[in-house]
């Protein structure tokens, strides 16, 4: 399938050849949580790195989000907790533009020890759903949308975020400044260090914003016809960001919601579906769009509840469904409707497409890609007809409610029956014991809040 091993030995070996001063290559894998893992190896071995891949414990890319086995997976003791084999793949051999000793960086996906594809690697996983659209003759067009913050370069040390000075005039950011030309000007310098950064690694980086929050930024990624290449870009875009901003001394962070009173950081998806022609299915001429776009749109719908725990997989994630936001609370839809959880944005018929606005910054964009286009796929599948799209408030109207904590999205994932199909039992079972596990121990931790609240006066 296209997409899912871009690379060849030959085009690495011509990036190599013209930066012969990058004597390192750091070698990638995406974890359950979208935690990039993996090994930092002499450039001389690249050969090596084609031919036998690199190798470690399958159970690396289900470690929980502080990097401890999660023995209820059935990845370490049940299985001798053997090796995968992480093989070359997406867009090949990259600089590290940030990197103070020139450096290149390749992404990698896992097979088994016998060649046969890691089912709870989520790369493998959304490369399953991508195959199920081209047996269709069917080719997802998707998109992603990345919000994060910059905060002063000590916040991570210190263990509380602080918003940074704006560089240029030192006056202290508060308050949301959302589109504002100029903190784009303050920060020109390190956002421009972004856009050189995407243009060097080949992302398809479109508008630069910013957002809400403090020190809240968004980039924008081109669509692609290709939603495994899609999310290799998401996951590209957030090491360079944070690399970076670190770089330039400040810290960048893809965390949910690190101010309780300001705006959440979120990944919101465009998609839409081209047929063996080339045609969007979405398309039918008209403002409202196809039938089948509303297949998709009820699809994803039927899905969401289920999919909630990828959306938003830790616990800070569900600090983002407040009131008065526009994170969605229900399973909604609704044309230009920014407060639905599906959104048909106007404009140019051969573009119609859906936005999917549920998950936030911290969520894995290729699990996250994979669960919708799950959803998108079975609305076409099971022919499955929409609700009324929402008018004004969706908050208010009637739709199913989303599980907006996370002990409820934990039992809708672990209860659900749909998405299993597309995702896979062993991913299922890895995903849902990684946040058990890491529910488990967060809900054993006794909060400064609590002292403070608490300590002194019962």
């Amino acid at each position: 399938m296209q997409g899912v091993n871009r690379v060849t030995l030959e085009t690495a070996r011509e990036v190599l050849a013209r930066t012969p001063e990058a004597t390192e290559i750091d070698l990638l894998a995406c974890d359950l949580n979208g935690i990039l893992r993996g090994k930092r190896v002499p450039s001389a071995s690249l050969d090596k790195i084609f031919s036998e891949g690199m190798k470690f414990p399958r159970s690396v890319l289900c470690l929980d989000i502080w990097g401890h086995d999660v023995l209820a997976n059935g990845l370490v003791w049940e299985c001798g907790d053997g090796d995968g084999v992480c093989l070359p793949c997406g867009p090949g051999l990259l600089p590290m533009p940030w990197s103070p000793r020139p450096r290149l960086q390749m992404l990698t996906m896992m097979s088994n020890v016998d060649g046969s594809p890691f089912a709870a690697d989520s790369r493998q996983v959304l490369s399953r759903v991508v195959e199920r659209f081209a047996a269709r003759g069917l080719t997802p067009v998707v998109a992603s949308e990345l919000e994060f913050y910059l905060m002063e370069g000590d916040s991570a040390g210190k263990g509380q975020p602080r918003p940074p000075a704006a560089p240029k005039s030192g006056y202290r950011l508060c308050g949301p400044h959302v589109y504002s030309m100029e903190e784009l000007d303050e920060f020109d310098a390190v956002l421009t260090a972004i856009r050189d950064a995407c243009d060097a690694l080949g992302l398809p980086s479109d508008t630069i914003i910013v957002e809400n929050g403090p020190g809240q930024f968004e980039v924008n990624l081109h669509h692609v016809a290709d939603p495994v290449l899609a999310a290799d870009h998401a996951v590209l875009l957030r090491r360079a960001v944070r690399a970076v901003a670190r770089r330039m001394g400040f810290q960048a962070t893809f965390m949910a919601k690190p101010y309780g009173d300001a705006a959440g950081s979120g990944l919101h998806l465009h998609c839409s579906v081209l047929d063996r022609t080339g045609r969007n299915i979405f398309d039918d001429g008209t403002p409202a769009g196809s039938a089948l776009l509303r297949q998709a749109v009820a699809g994803t719908l039927a899905l969401m509840p289920e999919s909630m725990l990828v959306f938003a997989p830790n616990l800070n994630s569900y600090r983002r469904f407040q009131p008065e936001s526009h994170t969605p609370k229900t399973a909604s839809w609704g044309y230009e409707n920014r407060t639905s959880a599906i959104r048909i944005p106007a404009g140019d018929g051969k573009g119609r497409r859906l936005e999917h606005r549920p998950a936030g910054a911290d969520a894995n964009p290729y699990l996250t890609i994979a669960a919708m286009l799950a959803g998108v796929l079975h609305g076409l599948e099971a022919g499955l007809e929409a609700p009324p799209p929402a008018e004004g408030d969706a908050h208010d109207q009637t739709g199913r409610r989303l599980p907006i904590t996370w002990a409820d999205a934990i039992r809708a994932f672990r209860e659900g029956t749909i998405l299993t199909t597309y995702l896979g039992e062993p991913l299922m079972r890895a995903f849902g014991e990684c946040k058990v596990q890491e529910r488990d121990v967060l809900g054993r931790r006794v909060t400064d809040v609590e002292y403070d609240t608490y300590l002194g006066c019962l």
